[in-house]
């Protein structure tokens, strides 16, 4: 007879409409049961409305059927809340003291960095009033789901999306809202969403130290912050504001990324500081916290982000900051 993980292993190629993401990587395979040559399968039917629920059935029993010794297969369906099927491994809010450092930047790199060394990677989009991540990645389909849970909506290469600017009728209206029902949509994205089995979800918080940085920290289980700078002195002292809030929140900062730190000139190769010498090893050791990478002034990246293509960017810079980030967590590595 076929071993539990046999079992798992089939339903990793039946994948749920309207996310491509397999039962297994949705953590949506609730009950696995094995009686001589008979199987019955219990499957979460959350966010999953009742046709696409006979399609996932029909996949499901195809794929079990193949399996050596079986000759009966039963699939059912149990509703379970989207937190009962979410398994993350890590949640790292990406913040700043002030706006136009590039914050959504380093999350969307962090992410494209460890999506290609082999994590399931999620992000949600935070900054409500100004999400720029579906933007980046090229992403203008409206998530699916009903009354019992949302589902993401993946990017090209598998990295799981949600923000607040994939519901609304047009990318450019505004979110014109007070605070409280920002921390609402906030707590839904992290309550109401079918994240699944994820190794690392990037929260692309707003800049500042106001209710939605709070929100966050305190309704979600923040494994640490990392935070984002640029070298001009004006913000280097509001890095400092950020800092002293992850501390009074006891969150651990894993990092600190400066962004546009230089620019290469094309003919000589040599780097020029626009705005001004490198601050980094200064907040590093303000903060406490590595200097993650300094993330240089290239037209591509704008080029690419604008084209919402940023996971086609292709740079040291990427892989460099994903590898000094997971060195930060060593009970991570080898996963």
């Amino acid at each position: 007879m076929p071993s539990t993980k046999e079992i798992e292993e089939a339903l990793g190629h039946v994948l749920v409409p309207g996310i491509g993401r397999s039962l297994t990587q949705l953590n949506m395979i609730r009950d696995i049961e094995v009686t001589s040559d008979k199987l019955k399968v219990t499957l979460a039917s959350t966010a999953i409305d009742s046709a696409n629920q006979d399609s996932v059935r029909a996949s499901a029993r195809d794929v079990l059927e193949k399996l050596h010794e079986i000759k009966e297969v039963d699939i059912e369906f149990v509703e379970a809340k989207p937190q009962e099927l979410n398994q993350i491994g890590h949640v790292l809010a990406i913040m700043s003291g002030k706006g136009g450092v590039g914050k959504s930047l380093v999350a969307g790199l962090l992410a494209v960095g460890l999506n290609r060394k082999g994590y399931e990677v999620g992000v949600l989009d935070a900054d409500i009033t100004g999400p720029s991540i579906p933007k980046m990645f090229g992403i203008t389909t409206r998530p699916s789901g009903n009354d019992t849970g949302i589902l993401t909506v993946q990017a090209r290469s598998g990295i799981e999306i949600m923000s607040i600017n994939l519901f609304l009728p047009h990318e450019d209206d505004a979110v014109i809202w007070r605070g409280p029902l920002i921390g609402k949509a906030i707590q839904q994205f992290w309550q109401d969403v079918v994240w699944g089995k994820l190794d690392y979800l990037l929260v692309d918080l707003p800049p500042g130290t106001a209710d939605v940085p709070l929100t966050v920290m305190q309704s979600l289980p923040v494994s640490g912050v990392i935070i984002a700078f640029t070298p001009q002195d004006l913000a280097a002292m509001v890095v400092r504001k950020a800092v002293n809030m992850a501390q009074k929140m006891d969150i651990p900062i894993l990092g600190m990324v400066e962004n546009m730190s230089y620019l290469v000139l094309p003919e000589t190769g040599k780097k020029l500081e626009i705005f001004g010498r490198s601050k980094g090893e200064e907040m590093s050791k303000a903060a406490g916290a590595p200097l993650l990478g300094q993330i240089p002034i290239d037209p591509e990246i704008a080029r690419l982000c604008d084209q919402g293509d940023i996971e086609r960017y292709d740079s040291d810079v990427v892989n460099g900051l994903a590898q000094a980030l997971i060195q930060t967590m060593p009970s991570r590595q080898g996963e």
